[in-house]
């Protein structure tokens, strides 16, 4: 099923955040949201990142005015969402991919959005062919699979040609050929100067999709910076070398202050070295090199050392498994 893209001009020049201020939420005893304070700007893709339990959802149903804050605000282009006009222009969201009803096809289920929000039919048809459901524009979607309602769910959040788009856990059941189209369409949509905004748990394209990053944890900002500025604040960032000539590279770069670490293996690490000075130390000395290659942590590696201390449910890999399957079976 192919997917495409028209890519379409902003629908205004005026750039629209969305902007929260001390955000809060409780249920009760437990504080799902903690005074968060943070700005979603236009012009690039902003990944929305924290563990299970962080508060993410609950961020996100707030900002589309679903929960009703305990404290602080959250405004969208400096509003309320329940005081925008025509708001699928101003933001179009996916939080939940099957929130429609099953008796109803795809492009009745957008043509009702559409008539309620002022928005042109012509447009249903359009947005359909974008996500690459015109085939089964008709069919009733309680048949649709989970990719199929992750494209329906995409089609009703561009159905208003949205100034922002706000997108929960956007490539759930979507094949190779829908991440890359969904990741591709998030920077066409930035790129055209709209605000975008992304929750995903999956850091490999998180990696390859966010300009900009908010992490939180169990309700509390922990970073808001950019993806290059928080994978080097919060990872190792070394120079991995082979040698054949291990003892002699060793007492070069000791006697020029260089520390190195030897791993295993016959590799030798340094850590925040230059590979520049490396080589040219290695040159001079007449040292042949099998690899030189500067080493930095993922995003993966990185977010799991800043949110370590967050994460409300922890498993463990030595658990002992073999008991809790007998425990099942005798019925514990």
């Amino acid at each position: 099923m192919p997917l495409r893209w028209r890519r379409a001009p902003p629908r205004s020049s005026v750039a629209c955040m969305i902007e929260l201020e001390g955000l809060t939420k409780r249920y009760g005893e437990k504080l799902a949201v903690n005074n968060l304070t943070f700005a979603v700007r236009p012009g690039i893709v902003t990944g929305f990142l924290g563990p299970n339990g962080a508060g993410k959802s609950t961020t996100m149903r707030m900002i589309l005015g679903l929960d009703r804050p305990t404290a602080g605000d959250v405004r969208i282009d400096g509003k309320h969402y329940d005081r925008l006009k025509d708001p699928l222009t101003y933001i179009g969201a996916l939080l939940e991919a099957k929130a429609w009803h099953p008796g109803r096809s795809a492009y009745n289920h957008l043509l009702c959005l559409a008539q309620s929000n002022g928005i042109p039919a012509s447009r249903v048809r359009e947005v359909l062919e974008t996500v690459g459901l015109s085939g089964v524009a008709r069919k009733k979607t309680k048949g649709f699979s989970m990719g199929m309602g992750q494209r329906l769910g995409i089609a009703a959040a561009l159905l208003g040609d949205p100034r922002i788009v706000m997108f929960d856990e956007p490539v759930n059941g979507l094949d190779p050929e829908g991440i890359h189209w969904i990741r591709t369409l998030m920077k066409s949509l930035a790129a055209q100067g709209r605000t975008v905004f992304v929750s995903s748990h999956l850091m490999s394209e998180m990696a390859l999709t966010a300009d900009h990053l908010v992490v939180i944890g169990q309700g509390r900002l922990l970073a808001d910076t950019s993806m290059a500025d928080f994978i080097a604040q919060n990872s190792r960032s070394y120079v991995r070398i082979r040698t054949p000539q291990r003892e002699r590279l060793l007492d070069v770069l000791q006697g020029a202050g260089i520390t190195v670490v030897e791993t295993g293996g016959g590799m030798l690490e340094v850590d925040g070295g230059k590979p520049e000075r490396i080589g040219e130390l290695a040159a001079q000395h007449q040292i042949v090199l099998h690899e030189l290659s500067p080493q930095q942590a993922s995003l993966e590696e990185a977010f799991m050392r800043l949110t370590a201390e967050s994460v409300e449910y922890h498993a463990h890999a030595d658990a002992p498994a073999r008991q809790w399957g007998d425990g099942w079976q005798k019925g514990s």
